[in-house]
């Protein structure tokens, strides 16, 4: 129906009621969005290096033909963000110009199968930078934000966890409530062992001593420190509060199937990564002797991995890297997988994700059924700048932008203050952004 159209039928109601100047306006809109329009080429295929927050963020833009029409989506692969800047620029990039820019699907599996080895986190990500950006490209084409290109909201907003750590278990329950305290629901509790390199959270400045000079773990201390900090976090917060905790992957999988028994009682949330990706047939058991919500999934990078544990219903919380797993296309699927077997999301959400990459997170959150809960890490002002539309946190809840697309613009000014290497120190400076090595005390690495 075009605007000839719309003025006959107007005229033929004699101007009454039935058909008002914003009713008609809306049929315009609506025959302008279903009316045939030129497909957009990609163009050019861009990654933009940036570092606000002291974390590596490669960011791909993909500009098309049409003047004004381009989409941003997030490649972070921290540990390794300089790998995945050659793997677009280089690889994806010339084989991409002159495609389509809204057959997402069909160039996800393009590039997917166009490497011949598949599943390694430096292409899932650089194909994660791309999906991410086409999703972008076409939210801005529809005047749209991505979750209404996705059959829109089941939810208002992500409720969300924030991190609560300390080097004593006091200190953590002090970080726990002003979590509380600003409306967070959820709260992942990590404590420090003393003299140890713990995960999320430092245990001191005293070194126990060891055969070597590495940071040192010993899993069974680990254990019972986090065993009397989830009594003590019962205790003082309280039954209301859901909490969670992190292993990380750092303990045997025999230690994982007693650990996991013994944190029952606490009634946490979730459990998160008890194993490692290489042991998820362990789960079987875990699952056979206990009740305790397991989490996992962040080290994932095929669908081989995390598959098998969504159908036998091994975890009860699928926690996948979005751009580790290729991006939003692939990452819907699995939620809707996981839907059928009641498995629920929590992506991955920490501060080496770019807020693009939460943008995504929380489409997926507002969109799927079976959303469970969504790492929330703040955005500073840095990265703010850089990133002009975070997604908003209010009470504890995560909301996307409403504008079209992801709704965010990189501010590339901004973004070029920030260079990969920003405020690296010490053994990520040394390493190029890459983590270093963790040993118990006799000398053997631990998996991290």
């Amino acid at each position: 129906m075009n605007r000839r159209n719309l003025l006959r039928m107007a005229a033929g109601l004699g101007g009454s009621a039935l058909m008002t100047k914003r009713e008609a306006a809306a049929q315009e809109r609506i025959a302008r969005a279903v009316r045939a329009m030129p497909s957009p080429k990609i163009k050019d295929v861009q990654v933009i290096q940036t570092a606000p927050a002291g974390l590596r963020l490669p960011v791909v833009k993909i500009l098309t033909d049409q003047d004004g029409l381009y989409g941003y989506g997030c490649a972070c692969f921290t540990q390794r963000a300089d790998l995945v800047v050659p793997a677009v620029e280089k690889y994806l990039g010339p084989f991409l110009i002159g495609k389509p820019a809204d057959r997402i699907d069909d160039t996800w599996q393009m590039l997917y199968n166009s490497s011949y080895w598949r599943n390694g986190p430096v292409l899932n990500n650089a194909i994660s930078g791309v999906d991410q950006a086409l999703w972008d490209i076409k939210g801005r084409q529809a005047g749209m934000p991505v979750y209404q290109l996705l059959g829109g909201k089941v939810r208002e907003a992500a409720d969300c966890y924030g991190h609560a750590s300390g080097t004593e278990i006091a200190e953590v329950i002090d970080s726990a409530r002003r979590w509380m305290e600003r409306g967070f629901r959820h709260v992942r509790v990590q404590v420090g062992v003393p003299g140890m390199a713990g995960y999320g959270s430092r245990g001191g400045t005293t070194a126990v001593k060891a055969l070597h000079s590495a940071p040192v773990f010993e899993p069974a201390a680990y254990i019972r420190r986090a065993l009397k900090l989830f009594e003590e976090c019962r205790k003082q917060l309280g039954d209301e509060v859901e909490l969670l905790h992190d292993v990380h992957e750092r303990v045997t999988p025999t230690q994982a199937v007693q650990f996991s028994k013994d944190v029952e009682k606490f009634h946490l949330f979730f459990f998160e990564d008890p194993l490692s990706p290489e042991d998820i047939a362990w789960f079987r058991l875990i699952r056979q002797q206990c009740a305790t919500p397991i989490a996992m999934g962040e080290l994932f990078n095929s669908p081989h991995e995390w598959s098998p544990l969504i159908i036998e219903r091994l975890i009860d919380y699928i926690r996948v890297h979005v751009s580790q797993a290729g991006g939003l296309t692939p990452c819907r699927k699995m939620a809707a997988m996981a839907e059928h077997f009641n498995v629920r999301t929590a992506w991955h959400g920490p501060g080496d994700v770019s807020p693009i990459g939460h943008a995504a997170n929380v489409t997926l959150d507002v969109v799927c059924y079976n959303f469970g809960v969504q790492e929330y890490s703040p955005f500073n002002e840095a990265l703010q700048e850089v990133f002009q539309g975070c997604p908003a946190q209010k009470d504890g809840y995560l909301y996307p932008n409403e504008a079209p697309g992801w709704g965010i613009e990189v501010n590339e000014k901004a973004a070029a203050k920030y260079p990969f290497g920003y405020g690296e120190q010490g053994e990520r400076k040394r390493l190029n952004g890459g983590w270093g090595e963790v040993r118990k005390r006799d000398g053997q690495i631990i998996k991290q």
